[in-house]
Order: structure tokens, then sequence, then C-alpha cells
């Protein structure tokens, strides 16, 4: 006979899965575990996903120290055909990137008609222009090292949507059938500010092994990703196709995969 499944208040009781979120975030564990649950009984897609996948997502949020209160914009747990994705946030990226005290500006926002002139197609330096109009016709991220090396990345706005669609089954089919379900359908600023962002610490920001770098290193590995036993699972992201990476190949995060198990043996007393 096939062993039921814990729920996930029956989950996050389980001492493994206390002890791993009090070695993550220490006095703040019972808010954070708190928040897991106001944010899943908030949202009936959620509600759908199996509570293991939901427990591996906020267990990343908890690893990188970023809050999963929606409203804030640092990382999300969100439904994909009844699996909970971690998801970053731009702001979750900005505030990785400033705690290893190698940038001296980060930023990502709108671009209206106007504000940018030409792009040099030697340098990538943005040329600005005036603005005309409040139309928003394109997503701009900057960023400045301490040491001085800066850069900037301009995407525009049918730029963005043709990598949408061609990135995110649910964004390409939100296209075909009229709906409007996915994340970039319903909060497309958001998602253009991350896109850019992200494609511009991953192309030109400081990636590396060392302690201070480390998280959003693998914070941009964890993003839109499913946290299976093998590792993380990629279904509906940039990578546009159904693979897994291990976690031995993503930077600091230990033992994510122990949150990321049944745990049936804590929670086989709970099933009274």
């Amino acid at each position: 006979m096939r062993q039921e499944q814990p729920t996930l208040q029956q989950l996050l009781s389980a001492p493994s899965i206390k002890r791993r979120f009090e070695e993550l975030l220490d006095a703040s564990a019972p808010s954070f575990v708190s928040s897991i649950l106001t944010i899943v009984r908030g949202n009936a897609k959620l509600l759908e996903c199996s509570p293991n996948s939901i427990v591996a997502a906020a267990g990343i949020a908890a690893a990188l120290k970023l809050p999963i209160n929606p409203s804030l914009g640092f990382a999300h747990i969100v439904p994909y055909k009844g699996k909970a994705q971690f998801q970053m946030g731009w702001r979750g990226y900005v505030q990785l990137a400033m705690r290893s005290g190698r940038y001296r500006t980060l930023n990502s926002g709108a671009v209206c008609e106007g504000q940018i002139a030409d792009i040099d197609f030697v340098t990538g330096e943005i040329i600005r222009g005036e603005k005309i109009s409040d139309e928003v016709v394109g997503y701009v991220a900057y960023m400045k090292l301490t040491d001085g090396f800066e850069k900037s990345l301009y995407m525009s706005v049918d730029e963005l949507k043709a990598h949408a669609e061609k990135y995110s089954q649910s964004f390409a089919y939100d296209i075909r059938s009229g709906r409007k379900s996915s994340v970039w359908s319903t909060n497309f600023d958001a998602m253009a500010k991350k896109t850019v962002l992200k494609k511009l610490l991953s192309n030109f920001g400081i990636i590396s092994i060392d302690l201070k770098s480390a998280a959003l290193a693998a914070a941009l590995q964890a993003d839109q990703a499913i946290v299976t036993e093998e590792g993380f699972r990629y279904i509906d992201n940039e990578r546009g196709e159904e693979k897994v990476v291990p976690f031995s190949d993503v930077i600091d995060l230990p033992e994510a995969e122990d949150i990321a198990e049944d745990n049936t043996a804590d929670t086989e007393e709970q099933h009274d």
C-alpha cells in the first residue's frame, strides 16, 4: 500500500526540516517558516503543489537568506505544473551582489522612448538621449564595481518578449491561448528588470567560488529551478529544456538536497 505523503505543515514540523532552517536562519527560522505557510495559503496554485517542492524552494531562499514575501521582490516560490519553483527577484540579485562588497552600484529599470539615443557597437556604451514620451520601450541594467569597472546592458521590450516566449513555456502558452497566467504576463515589469540584470551579472559580474561572491553565483544557478533529490530541475526557464543540474555543480548550497527529501521517518509519527 502506498504511503501517504506528509502535508506541508507536517513537513515543516519535522525535526530534520526544523533543524535545517534553524541552521540557516538562526533566530529568524520560526518567522520564515510562518511566512511559507502564509504565502502558500494565499495562493490557490501553490496549494496544489507538492509540499516537498515548496519546502525545497523555500530552503534555497533560506540558504541565500532572502525573504520570500512576494511584495518585497527578493525571492519567490512560484507554482508550475504541480511543483513549486524557486525564483529570484531583481531586488534579490541586487541584495546578494551588494553583500559581496564588490559592487559600488547596481540597478535595473525601465527606459522610456527617447532616453537612449544609441549604443556603441564596439564598447557597448549607452549614449543617452532626451525623453520624448512615457512609453516604455526597453529595460536597462547597470553595474559599477568597487575597482571602477562598469558595464550596462539594454534590451528592448520586443527583445524581452521574444526572450520570454522562447524560454518560458508558460508565457509561450499565454501567447498562443490569449491568457495571462505566467509571471511574464502578470508582472512584465519585474521580470524584465530581473532578466536584464541577470544577463548583465551572468556576463560581466563577479561570479567566483570565494565566499563573498558564492551566494550570487548560487542564485544565478538556482533561479527558476525545482529542487529534486538529484539536483536542480529546470522545466520553465531560460534553459528552455528539462534537465537536472547536480547540487555539486552549485556553489555554496551545501546539504540543499536534505530539504528535498521526503523525510518519511520524521513524519510517520504525525500520521495518526
